[in-house]
């Protein structure tokens, strides 16, 4: 008997929806989910943060989120030693945020900033922390 396999997915750009969480100025919109597409263990989206934004402090749970910059210049900011660390990656870099890890992005920048987020969870898990430092 041959196996059953689901159809794929094509989901359009203009598809994408915002009625995901969502955390400071950054805004989210997601793609690939349970609730768009069925899928049962991975979440895919995209988040914009406007010139002199940031997302505020949050962390994503035990969820592993992987992150392309498209477009922009991006701030990831969290802490190490008791220190604030920044990453300034450029456009076709990826970040790799740890699960429970606090960390806001930030957008120094004259432009709108634009990402690709992947996550190992088919939910958006935002979890927002009080503002300050991360340290």
């Amino acid at each position: 008997m041959a196996q059953e396999h689901r159809p794929l997915r094509h989901v359009r750009a203009a598809e994408l929806s915002s009625d995901t969480a969502q955390t400071g100025a950054m805004t989210r919109r997601e793609a690939v989910a349970g609730k768009t597409v069925g899928s049962e263990a991975l979440w895919m989206g995209q988040a914009h943060l406007h010139p002199g934004a940031d997302s505020g402090n949050h962390h994503h749970g035990d969820t592993e989120s992987a992150i392309y910059i498209v477009s922009g210049h991006p701030v990831f900011v969290f802490a190490q030693d008791g220190e604030e660390v920044r990453l300034t990656p450029e456009p076709g870099d990826y970040v790799f945020v740890p699960p429970w890890t606090p960390h806001r992005e930030e957008n120094p920048g004259d432009e709108e900033a634009v990402v690709v987020l992947a996550r190992s969870s088919q939910e958006a898990v935002v979890v927002a922390l009080p503002p300050g430092s991360l340290a």
